[in-house]
């Protein structure tokens, strides 16, 4: 397909999507639109499920609980949590190369909770070193209580900064995905 603008993307969408069917360029203009957007004259679901679910009363499945395969030890004492960060998306291949996100997060760092930090003499911008059964990676800190204690947080954007070699070999039975998001590791000044 050959595309004039975006707005000839969002016709694509809209033609073969049936939830995004009413939404078009010169309708997101005003305040933008909640999908599902049925037709051109809807306007748009700001609550999904108003009075009742689509089929009737909400399901809730339980699930076991089944622990990490790698647990912290006294050789390794913290977990190890990745995720991603609000300006990247995935592994940065795309959001790296933008100017203007690349100057507000263009190097990885971890985020140590200040008990687990002050216990190592860690202070926000030193430069750390983080351990796992599988590797080594140096970044600098960032003391917050946005991690917990007992934990350390890095996400997986930067490509100098392999945070996945540091993660345990243990897979999600359902998923059948590795276990990407928590492995034992040990923080030090580097």
């Amino acid at each position: 397909m050959h595309y004039n603008n975006p707005g000839d993307i969002m016709g694509e969408i809209a033609s073969l999507t049936p939830e995004f069917a009413g939404i078009d360029y010169e309708r997101l203009e005003g305040d933008g639109l909640v999908w599902p957007v049925w037709d051109k004259k809807h306007p748009g679901t700001p609550i999904l499920h108003k009075d009742t679910f689509t089929r009737g009363k909400g399901r809730f499945n339980d699930l076991l609980y089944t622990p990490s395969e790698e647990l912290p030890d006294s050789n390794y004492p913290l977990y190890l949590t990745t995720g991603r960060r609000l300006y990247h998306y995935n592994n940065g291949s795309m959001s790296l190369r933008n100017p203007e996100i690349h100057a507000i997060s263009s190097e990885e760092f971890a985020e140590i909770h200040p008990s687990d930090a002050k216990t190592r003499c860690i202070k926000t911008g030193d430069k750390v070193r983080v351990t796992s059964r599988r590797g080594t990676l140096e970044v600098k800190a960032q003391v917050t209580t946005k991690s917990r204690p007992g934990s350390v947080f890095l996400s997986f954007h930067f490509p100098e900064t392999l945070t996945n070699v540091l993660t345990g070999p243990g897979e999600d039975l359902l998923a059948l995905t590795p276990e990407y998001k928590v492995c034992a590791v040990k923080v030090e000044k580097a």
